[in-house]
């Protein structure tokens, strides 16, 4: 049986594809305070500025990349049982090649109604896949209301963190890229890993985590995954 590999992402993974992390940037993300165009308070302030930032974000995203860490973890699969659970809402991973990717926070090529209640119970019939068009006020979702990003902003429930945990709890390998396991509830997944899990942590900066399971390897992304491929050593 093949091994499984459970690898959780982070903005680091999507750094090298040209993509800002807004903690590297003093609470700013492209410009914008994150409180502004990341949260729900923000949303209902200014809806306008919120549909503005994620349709240029949609566009980078279109122009953007996969990078060879992505790559590397979509290879994976070739020897492995991979799941990738990631924090991003780009669809890099999945243009890589990755086949089973659950997104936490949402995802950028998709909106919703702004009525709708998206928790873990909800039918993803309510969300509608836009592709990399922009969106504008007055787009309204088949139930009258009007669509919002398919984000999980501040101040809302993560809908796909049980799914996560069930995922970690059946690893035989931890994979943690890019990352800086300080956005909750993500950064408490590893604590789910069974006993023995080896767990590898790939981040340039130091990440705090006091795990004896946890090898680090502080690097960007893709020389990261080079060294972790190179490791090997759950063969």
């Amino acid at each position: 049986m093949k091994k499984h590999i459970v690898v959780l992402t982070g903005a680091g993974v999507s750094a090298e594809s040209g993509f800002a992390t807004f903690r590297d940037t003093g609470g700013l993300w492209e410009q914008y305070d994150v409180n502004d165009v990341a949260s729900i308070e923000g949303w209902y302030r200014n809806r306008q500025l919120v549909l503005d930032f994620y349709n240029q974000r949609r566009a980078q995203l279109k122009e953007a990349k996969p990078n060879a860490a992505h790559e590397a973890i979509a290879g994976l699969e070739k020897d492995y049982n991979v799941d990738v659970i990631t924090q991003n809402v780009d669809n890099l991973h999945e243009r890589a090649g990755s086949t089973r990717v659950l997104h936490l926070h949402g995802e950028l090529t998709k909106v919703r109604p702004e009525n709708g209640i998206y928790d873990r119970t909800a039918s993803e019939a309510e969300v509608i896949d836009v592709g990399y068009r922009p969106v504008v006020l007055g787009d309204l979702a088949p139930n009258g209301s009007q669509l919002r990003p398919h984000i999980v902003f501040f101040g809302e429930a993560v809908p796909n963190i049980e799914k996560a945990i069930n995922l970690v709890e059946k690893a035989d390998v931890l994979l943690i890229v890019g990352s800086s396991l300080q956005v909750y509830p993500a950064a408490g997944l590893y604590r789910y890993a069974p006993n023995g899990c080896p767990i590898y942590v790939i981040d340039p900066k130091s990440v705090p985590l006091a795990d004896p399971r946890v090898t680090f390897i502080q690097d960007v992304a893709t020389k990261g995954m080079a060294q972790f491929m190179s490791l090997a050593p759950w063969n």
